[in-house]
């Protein structure tokens, strides 16, 4: 599978009981990337897709052990933590700021190696680092 994820920078996936993932461009990226592949998530994450009439999303609470090889999951407030095995490759939104986390990315990405980076500009951020990683 290749895990998509949004962090601050203490790895903060989720603050306040909030997802980090709110912003009109980033979510425009992950359309772009995911276009022709399948696309796993969970219900609570399904909300920012579920108006972007995309056919290539599929729903399951349990979306990480579903996703096939080349597949995508966007994770938002599930742990990855104990899934690394079938993780292909990591593609690491950073908002390169910092908010009280609540829930936290737990992988070592020193484990891994940095294959791309890039910067955009976001709807709520000036600069949105997009990082991939791969074995």
């Amino acid at each position: 599978m290749i895990a998509i994820v949004c962090i601050d920078d203490n790895g903060g996936m989720m603050f306040n009981n909030r997802r980090q993932s709110r912003d009109v461009i980033l979510l425009e990226k992950i359309i772009e990337i995911t276009r022709g592949s399948k696309l796993w998530l969970n219900k609570y994450s399904y909300s920012l897709f579920e108006d972007k009439n995309m056919s290539n999303i599929n729903v399951d609470e349990s979306f990480v052990l579903e996703a096939a090889n080349g597949e995508y999951c966007f994770v938002e407030n599930v742990s990855l933590k104990g899934y690394e095995k079938w993780i292909e490759k990591l593609i690491v939104f950073k908002w390169n700021r910092v908010y009280p986390k609540d829930f936290e990315f737990e992988l070592d990405l020193s484990e891994w190696k940095l294959a791309e980076n890039s910067e955009f500009k976001g709807s709520s951020h000036d600069k949105i680092t997009m990082e991939v990683y791969v074995r």
